[in-house]
């Protein structure tokens, strides 16, 4: 698999607080990859160090291949496109204003494609209106469109999505999935706000205290928070028996618990282990969310 960022025990420490400790990360090459932590876990300091906005303490990383230290990393960076923490928009200019000026910061030969990135972010009916007066949500669309300058292929954005009202986070979203489907844009999208982001990504990276704690895909989570029963029994070598005989999925977590996947007829199957000398202690339906999974990766602690 191509990897368009790898990080190899990346270390940022200010003073005595380490912000990363050894992380190890993987963006594969195509893919929206949702990083997901809680306030303070260490996204954005990530974000920063890939940027070039500031340096490491420790480790490395990769773009397309490059080193943080070699001088072509300065190529790699310029196939990046970001937006951290807040648009980079000058609020008294407009919209096309706001793109000729990132054109000319970044030696553009021409202003040719403007047109086509305000009708991609949905900005093109704004003529002179000022980036001051746009809502929340069109300056953040402002900003990725700024970030799209220059044909970039790898997008980063940090937090795109807070503070926006429900249309303002649709749109976003809309966009977000256009640019990896149609343009093949790989998007590293940071969000605590991890609902919008199941909807999003096809691979996820899970922070916290500066270190990744786990690397899945958006596949390998479907199966990990799948809806299920988790029962509990006398003995779970009577019920994978007696499952076995129906054709039901199952998992056997220890000698008196168990998952169970699909429809379930629960008085049947009480009746049915009862004949068994098998007794039920307790049946809960489960249905695990993105956030209650990342929740119980951390050990159960919340968002402070």
């Amino acid at each position: 698999m191509e990897y368009v960022l790898k990080t190899n025990a990346l270390s940022k420490q200010y003073g005595h607080f380490k912000a990363l400790n050894g992380l190890f990360m993987n963006v594969p090459k195509g893919a929206i990859y949702g990083f997901v932590g809680k306030n303070g876990a260490g996204k954005t300091t990530l974000i920063r160090l890939i940027c070039g906005l500031q340096a490491p303490t420790g480790g490395e990383y990769f773009l397309y291949g490059k080193r943080h230290t070699q001088k072509d990393i300065v190529k790699s960076r310029r196939r990046m496109g970001a937006v951290v923490e807040t648009p980079s928009v000058y609020m008294d200019m407009t919209a096309r204003e706001n793109l000729r000026q990132q054109c000319m910061i970044l030696g553009c030969p021409s202003f040719n494609g403007i047109d086509e990135l305000l009708e991609l972010v949905g900005l093109s009916h704004t003529g002179k209106k000022k980036a001051k007066h746009f809502s929340l949500g069109m300056r953040q669309r402002l900003g990725i469109a700024i970030a799209l300058v220059g044909n970039p292929d790898f997008l980063v954005l940090d937090e795109p999505v807070n503070g926006l009202d429900p249309q303002g986070i649709i749109e976003i979203r809309e966009l977000i999935l256009k640019l990896n489907r149609e343009y093949q844009i790989t998007v590293l999208v940071s969000s605590h706000i991890l609902d919008e982001l199941s909807k999003l990504a096809t691979h996820y990276g899970f922070i916290d205290q500066g270190h990744i704690v786990r690397e899945i895909s958006a596949k390998e989570l479907e199966q990990a928070c799948r809806k299920c029963v988790q029962i509990e029994v006398s003995s779970t070598k009577i019920l994978a028996y007696v499952l076995d005989e129906w054709g039901m999925e199952y998992t056997i977590l220890s000698d008196t618990k168990a998952e169970l996947f699909g429809k379930i007829n629960v008085t049947e199957l009480t009746i049915r282990l009862a004949k068994e000398h098998c007794e039920v202690k307790s049946m809960q339906e489960k249905e695990e969310s993105l956030e209650s999974y990342y929740i119980r990766l951390i050990g159960g602690r919340k968002d402070e």
